[in-house]
C-alpha cells in the first residue's frame, strides 16, 4: 500500500448524488463500501465531510443572516452527514469513532487529538465533525488542520471531478487535466483547489493532496494501491 494513514475529505454536495438536497443513501452505500475495502488491508482512515447539501454559512450571510451564526449552522450540519457515514459504515461492518470539534456528548466525543491517533492504530475510522468548531473556517481548512494533527500521508479529496483541470471541466469541454501540479503553479493560475487558508497549511507542512473522483467505485482503493488517478498537488 501506497498510504499507510489518509484523510479523506468528502463534499456535502457529493452526498446529495442525483437529488437536489439531503442525503442519497446509495451513494452514502458506495463511500462506506469504498472505505470498507481499504480499512480491510490496514489502511488508517480519517474522514472530513462538509455540510453543503444542507446548509453552507456562506450563503445565509449572502441572503442578510449573521455569518458566525450561519457558519454554525453549518458546522451543525457536518455534523448529520458524519453520523449518516458512521451508521452506513458500521452497517458494513466498519467500526468508527464520530470527533466533533463542538461538544455534543450525547452523541460523539469531542476532538482530542491523541485519542484520535489512538483510535486510528486500533482500526478504526475516525471521522471529524463541525469543522474546525470556529467561525470563518471551512471544512477545508479543518481537513488540513486535522490531517496535520495526525500526521497523516496524504489528503485524499474526493469531488465529482477526476482531478484539477485548468478550467472548471463542467463548464468549459477545452479545460485540461493536470496529472501532477505544484503548489505554486495552483496559486499563479488561481485554481480552486480548496480556500487559500487550506491549501496554505498543507503547503507549510508539505502535506500532499490528491483531488480525484470518489463517485466512480473503486478508485480510493486503487489510489492506495498506487494507482495515478487524479491530480497531485505537491
Amino acid at each position: 500500500m501506497k498510504y499507510k494513514r489518509i484523510l479523506l475529505k468528502l463534499s456535502g454536495e457529493a452526498l446529495m448524488g442525483d437529488k437536489n438536497f439531503g442525503i442519497d443513501n446509495n451513494r452514502l452505500q458506495q463511500y462506506a463500501s469504498d472505505v470498507k475495502q481499504v480499512v480491510s488491508k490496514g489502511v488508517q482512515v480519517a474522514i472530513v465531510i462538509g455540510g453543503g447539501n444542507i446548509f453552507r454559512g456562506l450563503q445565509a450571510a449572502e441572503g442578510g443572516m449573521d455569518r458566525v451564526q450561519g457558519d454554525y449552522m453549518g458546522m451543525l450540519a457536518t455534523v448529520i452527514n458524519s453520523m449518516a457515514l458512521q451508521s452506513a459504515l458500521e452497517q458494513n461492518g466498519v467500526t468508527t469513532r464520530l470527533q466533533s470539534a463542538i461538544k455534543m456528548e450525547a452523541i460523539c466525543e469531542s476532538f482530542i487529538r491523541r485519542r484520535a491517533v489512538r483510535h486510528l492504530e486500533k482500526g478504526r475510522v475516525v471521522i471529524f465533525a463541525a469543522g474546525t468548531g470556529n467561525p470563518y473556517f471551512t471544512t477545508d481548512s479543518a481537513a488540513s488542520l486535522r490531517a496535520i494533527e495526525i500526521e497523516a500521508d496524504v489528503i485524499l479529496k474526493g469531488t465529482r471531478v477526476d482531478g484539477i483541470y485548468t478550467a472548471d471541466p463542467e463548464k468549459d469541454p477545452t479545460a485540461v487535466k493536470f496529472n501532477s501540479i505544484s503548489f505554486k503553479e495552483v496559486y499563479e493560475r488561481d485554481l480552486k483547489v480548496m480556500d487559500m487558508t487550506a491549501f496554505t497549511l498543507c503547503e507549510e507542512n508539505k502535506l500532499p493532496i490528491i483531488v480525484f473522483d470518489m463517485n466512480k467505485q473503486n478508485n480510493l482503493m486503487k489510489l492506495i494501491e498506487g494507482a495515478e488517478i487524479g491530480t497531485l498537488v505537491k
